[in-house]
């Protein structure tokens, strides 16, 4: 059996044109999630990162080696706000909130997930690990674009999207989301693809 590209069956959500600005509804879909506070260079976030593809990639090995579904683990996501939105315009990480989240195939259950959890805690218990947790999100109605460069120089390409979403009727809800298709240490920051999407309402 072919393994199984869900960035290429979920197109639509996990590969936006770099051009023009798309709306798209974003269904509930089953995560991989760990909460956390402070600039994304920090340690935190790193050993959310560790954790979140050992997880996945277990589950993947775990389906895989019971006679099930092989597929391409999914990039790493991010939600990011702030209680205070200024902390963003001046760049004061520590006070950046986030959840670090990978998506789930269906057919990942709860149950498989603890599994997953049982497994890793035995073999590498890495620090993090009781702060992940597998839930259901659902994004809803939002606009979205392939942003391509540094992660630094995103603030014109959101600010297109906040002025899109504005000027077609609607409001800014939900937590600024990014969808990392590159990896950071293998990848040229000019050519790093990110996807920036922001839920939105009537």
């Amino acid at each position: 059996m072919a393994k199984i590209d869900f960035k290429k069956q979920l197109s639509t959500l996990y590969a936006p044109g770099k051009k023009a600005i798309q709306i798209v509804d974003v269904p509930a879909l089953n995560f991989v999630m760990i909460d956390g506070k402070g600039s994304p260079a920090g340690a935190e976030y790193a050993e959310a990162i560790q954790v979140l593809y050992t997880i996945s990639y277990t589950l993947k090995f775990m389906i895989k080696k019971s006679g099930g579904t092989d597929y391409g683990v999914m990039p790493l996501e991010g939600l990011w706000w702030s209680d205070d939105m200024l902390d963003f315009i001046n760049h004061n990480k520590s006070n950046w909130q986030w959840t670090a989240l990978i998506m789930q195939p269906e057919f990942v259950t709860a149950d498989l997930f603890s599994a997953a959890i049982e497994q890793v805690k035995a073999s590498k218990n890495p620090p993090g690990l009781a702060k992940a947790r597998f839930a259901s999100f659902k994004e809803g109605l939002s606009a979205q674009i392939m942003y391509l460069g540094p992660y630094s120089d995103e603030g014109p390409t959101i600010q297109k999207i906040h002025q899109f979403i504005q000027e077609n009727g609607y409001a800014l809800s939900g937590k600024h989301h990014e969808i990392y298709l590159s990896d950071p240490r293998r990848t040229a920051p000019e050519k790093l693809k990110t996807i920036i999407r922001q839920p939105m309402q009537k």
